[in-house]
Parts: structure tokens; sequence; C-alpha cells
């Protein structure tokens, strides 16, 4: 895949923007894993290209880790994308992957939030369980390993088009252009943010969420498309 890259420094919040012009990816929604060639680390082992509270995170053995103080933020923005990294969980963790976060200082309400949670073994996930776009849709189903084992998770973004794999089973594949309304969902049901989904950022950084229990990440990498 060929990309053409602009990288534009000193942007609202201080964010380096990335936009690119790439060929390739698929031409419908995310099914499987992609192949493992022809991607950018995401997360620097040194954290440099992160913005975090110092010592609230840490690269160890190539692992991002949870230390407590705060989520991690990238410096740079993507917009159109394809994520794709490993998350393990302890019990009762709670934590999440943000994209096209617009400001660091308020995620919830300017970004996007993938659920990662401990709720395995539940028959039925809603939109609060691991792989929900959080309070927007959840997965069609729930392929989350036991707590201590690690998860496999690819996002992509094309436009208003948001799909996503994990553990080798598609479970999200949604258009942001049906969500209309604010605090309100496709299928009718209420939802916490003030601004209409289709309204929403279409760039901006990721994040990893610190919700008060340990979460590790690795293999982060992204494609820009």
């Amino acid at each position: 895949m060929s990309c053409r890259r602009v990288v534009l420094i000193g942007l609202t919040f201080g964010a380096v923007l990335v936009l690119a012009s790439c060929s390739g990816g698929p031409k419908g929604p995310l099914t499987n894993h992609p192949a493992s060639s022809g991607w950018e680390d995401v997360v620097a082992d040194d954290l440099l290209n992160c913005e975090f509270s110092q010592g609230s995170w840490a690269v160890e053995d190539g692992v991002l880790t949870r230390k407590g103080g705060g989520s991690i933020w990238t410096k740079a923005h993507y917009g159109d994308f394809i994520l794709d990294l490993e998350f393990k969980v302890d019990k009762g963790t709670n934590s999440g992957v943000f994209f096209r976060t617009a400001d660091i200082k308020d995620p919830v309400q300017t970004g996007i939030e993938v659920q990662i949670y401990d709720s395995h073994g539940k028959e039925k996930a809603t939109k609060y369980d691991c792989g929900a776009i959080y309070d927007i849709q959840e997965p069609s189903a729930n392929t989350v390993k036991p707590a201590g084992e690690w998860n496999r998770m690819t996002i992509m973004a094309k436009g208003s088009k948001i799909s996503i794999v994990m553990n080798d089973e598609q479970i999200i594949d949604i258009d942001l252009d049906n969500w209309t309304e604010a605090n309100k969902n496709f299928d009718g049901t209420k939802n916490k943010f003030n601004t209409a989904y289709k309204d929403s950022a279409r760039v901006g950084a990721f994040g990893f969420q610190d919700h008060g229990k340990a979460v590790w990440y690795r293999n982060v990498r992204v494609k820009e498309l």
C-alpha cells in the first residue's frame, strides 16, 4: 500500500494531524483480521509520541501497561484507518480504545470509544460490554476471552463506516450517518452524547483509557486509508 502523507503541526489542542492518501484497504466492512505486513507502530517504546501524565503508563517488554493516573493519547491524529491491537484485561477491568478524539480533555463527548471490559461469559452483550461502541452499538457477539488472556481487535474507520473484528469474528458494522440526533441511538434508545454521531469528528487522536483497573495493550499498529 502506498501513501502520501502530510503532517501539520500546531493545530488545535497542540496536536499533530496526519493526513494521508492511500490506496488499498477493504472495499467493504472489515470481516476478518488483516495481513500482518505494512503497518506503522502507534506507540513508541519511549512514549515520546504520546501525551499522558508522567508515570501513568509504561512500555514493559513491548507491552503498553497501565500504572494509574490517567489515560494516554497519541499526539498524531488519524482520519480513515485500520487500527490493529491486542489487549488483556484483569478481573473487573473497565477500559476503552478511543479514536477520532478531537479534544483529549473531553474525550467522551468528542471521540468514539470501543469498550474494553471484562465481560467474558455473558450470554448477550450490551452497549457497555467489550467490543461495543460505547453507549451506541452493542457487539453482535460476545467474543472476549477470560481475564488474563490476550485478545486481538481490529477497528476500521472509513468516512462514516465503522467495523470491528475481535478474535476472528466481526462484531460491529455500522454507519455513523444513521445516528442523526443527539442523545438518541439508531434503535431509539437514549445515549449520553450531546452531538449526533453523524456530526462527530472524522479526525482525531487514539487513546487508551485508564478507568481504575489493570489493562495491557501490545502490537498496537495502524494503516492509514
